[in-house]
């Protein structure tokens, strides 16, 4: 009697649970779904600019040139940052009218990083990528948007861990993966859905608990930022913002100190939030494809061009970088991706499949037989 009686509670968790959150949970898998391919889209949809075809081993030129070449096009305006591409030989100049840029008020200019020859501009609008990106990440609702779907991913995994609850007393019954195909459509809904909810229990619960961290990414970043910079930025108080110094020297500099750091951008001395008035800071990334997320700013001084300041990252921004790869599944190339995919396209089925079976027991007419045959189900 006392097991009944808990099994009903969890039952009742189970699927007010599933019902607060399974749209959002839906729209997040549907949008999530050709984000898993977002790299491989991007090349079949944008005319992407491209490194023209030299022979192997051509050296680069320093990114000193790319920033000149940039300054040349647009005398007097400011360099922000530098990109620096890692399977192409590529460098994406920022440059900005104003010191702190406007949105859209700036330049991208692409450089062959071999002949520091201009190759075109990154167009600033959004493409359809971006826009299913933003859904999935916010639905254009920024920080409160973003907020509300890592509280929908927390209730998912209630949701998920109530209906291993209420399934495992109904496991006992028949045996697993077991389809009661003769039965009513609402039967063979049901078993389909435990048997789908059960093999995906696993990859669920690391998805939804890792995309609810990566909600967290911009406070998280904001916290760090604001116990970090007042403290290493205090002896540069009132300073003016120092000169350009030679970005390839700070970027050696620290692909020597750091060997095991790959370079992916160079932020400019800025008075702007972002960065700072007296170092050039030079944002690196690991160099396994796990990894590749876990971005370290270098911050490197302007004024000698040899101190490096490494800022301790600390726990919570650790655990938001170890989620990232674990979320998107786009460490092990393309053949985790499409393992990615099936288990997304597996988790839909248990949504929707979910959403039907709680409207069919809603009817009248399937209520009564429902009560008396007792069955358990996860998402019901």
């Amino acid at each position: 009697m006392v097991q009944a009686r808990t099994i009903r509670l969890w039952s009742r968790i189970h699927t007010w649970t599933s019902l607060v959150c399974m749209l959002f949970l839906l729209m997040l898998c549907v949008t999530g779904l050709p984000l898993v391919f977002h790299d491989e889209i991007d090349d079949l949809l944008e005319d992407e600019i491209t490194a023209p075809a030299m022979p192997e081993g051509t050296p680069r030129l320093s990114l000193d040139r790319m920033i000149a070449a940039a300054q040349a096009r647009f005398p007097g305006q400011y360099v922000l940052l530098l990109n620096l591409k890692q399977n192409e030989p590529l460098v994406t100049v920022a440059v900005s009218p104003t010191a702190v840029p406007a949105p859209g008020n700036f330049h991208r200019l692409t450089f062959d990083a071999r002949t520091a020859e201009m190759l075109g501009e990154e167009a600033s609008h959004q493409d359809v990528m971006d826009i299913v990106l933003r859904i999935h990440k916010d639905m254009f609702a920024g920080l409160p948007g973003e907020l509300f779907l890592g509280a929908m991913g927390l209730v998912f995994a209630v949701s998920i861990i109530s209906g291993v609850v209420v399934y495992w007393p109904f496991m006992r019954r028949l045996d697993f993966g077991t389809i009661r195909r003769r039965s009513s459509p609402r039967l063979k809904w049901l078993d389909t859905h435990n048997l789908l909810g059960i093999v995906t229990l696993t990859w669920t619960l690391v998805v939804g608990l890792t995309g609810m961290i990566n909600t967290l990414a911009t406070p998280l970043f904001d916290l760090w930022r604001a116990q970090l910079i007042p403290v290493l930025l205090a002896p540069h108080l009132g300073k003016p913002v120092a000169p350009i110094p030679s970005v390839q020297a700070a970027v050696e500099l620290v692909r020597t100190r750091f060997p095991d750091r790959l370079v992916t951008s160079v932020t400019m001395p800025t008075a702007a939030r972002f960065g700072s008035p007296q170092h050039l800071v030079v944002w690196t990334k690991g160099a396994t494809p796990f990894t590749a997320r876990m971005l370290q700013p270098m911050l490197v001084d302007a004024n000698d061009g040899k101190t490096i300041v490494a800022p301790e990252v600390p726990w919570y921004l650790k655990t938001l970088q170890v989620s990232r790869p674990l979320h998107f599944g786009d460490y092990g190339g393309l053949p985790l991706k499409i393992v990615w995919a099936v288990l997304d396209i597996m988790t839909i089925i248990v949504l929707v499949s979910g959403i039907y079976l709680w409207a069919e027991r809603r009817k009248p007419s399937v209520r009564k037989p429902l009560r008396t045959e007792r069955t358990a189900a996860v998402g019901v």
